[in-house]
């Protein structure tokens, strides 16, 4: 498929060494936004909001038009944008504040590419197989669906669901499954964050 130009993109990764940071996966509306809101709020840390939400609301406010194509490098670059810049405010936290709580990444963004067009931009795909995360969290869909102006697939999360699992597991990505109300899943989190860090 044709795209805006690779070249105009820099979608480079970049973390600091010190900054732990955690990648949450997953299908619409499974309670992704709020366990990143919820850790932040947990270890006093920086959590990175979904930038493909923010371009495609305004985008459907303005024309009432969702997603195409053509969106996906402008949001990827957002979205790395973004995260790079708070990666580098995280590194100047103390110790015991240094996550960083991604509300997806490239990676989930060249999922949804290949799920709806069956293709992705090559550039986008170098980027999310290069980017690493310390701990990749895959929610699951055991919540309520919430309905917006953006989402369109409330009996497809499972499907979704396993197609990440799919392709996490195709490119080698370790990932924990996160579940269970809000509580629940913060308490999870934790006790991983404490036993990758020892």
């Amino acid at each position: 498929m044709n795209g805006n130009d690779a070249t105009a993109y820099n979608l480079t990764q970049h973390t600091p060494k010190s900054v732990f940071n955690v990648a949450i996966l997953g299908a619409e509306s499974t309670g992704k936004t709020t366990l990143c809101r919820d850790l932040a709020a947990h270890f006093g840390s920086p959590w990175i909001p979904e930038y493909m939400r923010t371009y495609l609301q305004v985008k459907w406010d303005n024309e009432q038009l969702t997603c195409t194509w053509d969106d996906l490098l402008p949001i990827a670059q957002g979205q790395i944008d973004l995260e790079n810049k708070l990666a580098k405010q995280a590194a100047q936290l103390p110790d015991n504040n240094r996550y960083l709580f991604c509300d997806t990444s490239l990676f989930e963004l060249m999922v949804y590419a290949n799920w709806y067009y069956g293709d992705c931009p090559k550039a986008l795909t170098q980027a999310a197989l290069t980017h690493h995360y310390d701990l990749i969290l895959l929610t699951e869909v055991d919540i309520p669906w919430v309905a917006d102006d953006l989402r369109d697939s409330p009996h497809q999360r499972e499907d979704i669901s396993a197609y990440f699992a799919s392709q996490l597991t195709l490119h080698n990505k370790d990932i924990q499954r996160i579940g269970g109300d809000r509580v629940q899943r913060v308490q999870q989190v934790a006790k991983w964050l404490k036993k990758l860090e020892k």
